[in-house]
């Protein structure tokens, strides 16, 4: 489903993939969606991956800033994503490359 969302150009989700000497070597999935407090998109960065023994490498930094210039191309206002509160390795470069909402993430599976 996902595979086809990313091909279909009326779905609001996208992919950008790292190479390393012709290797994919790391993935982010973003999401456009509107938000109740701002004018234009919002970008939901939902997932992010490096292989991890490439990790290190700025793999995950230039993913994030690829988000970044996509989301500006596309008249986002924000970018956002959650990790785990046990993710300390990822926070490290997160605290980096953005700010810290302060807001808890509460859900419920349906």
């Amino acid at each position: 489903m996902a595979w086809a969302r990313f091909f279909d150009g009326l779905e609001p989700m996208e992919a950008l993939v790292a190479e390393l000497d012709g290797r994919l070597v790391g993935l982010a999935h973003l999401i456009f969606h509107r938000n109740t407090g701002m004018p234009g998109a919002t970008c939901y960065l939902q997932d992010l991956f490096a292989a991890p023994d490439i990790r290190g490498r700025g793999i995950g930094r230039a993913l994030i800033e690829g988000v970044y210039a996509r989301a500006r191309a596309a008249g986002a206002r924000r970018v956002y994503w959650h990790t785990h509160e046990t993710n300390a390795v990822a926070m490290r470069l997160y605290d980096q490359v953005a700010e810290r909402s302060g807001f808890i993430v509460y859900r419920q599976d349906l």
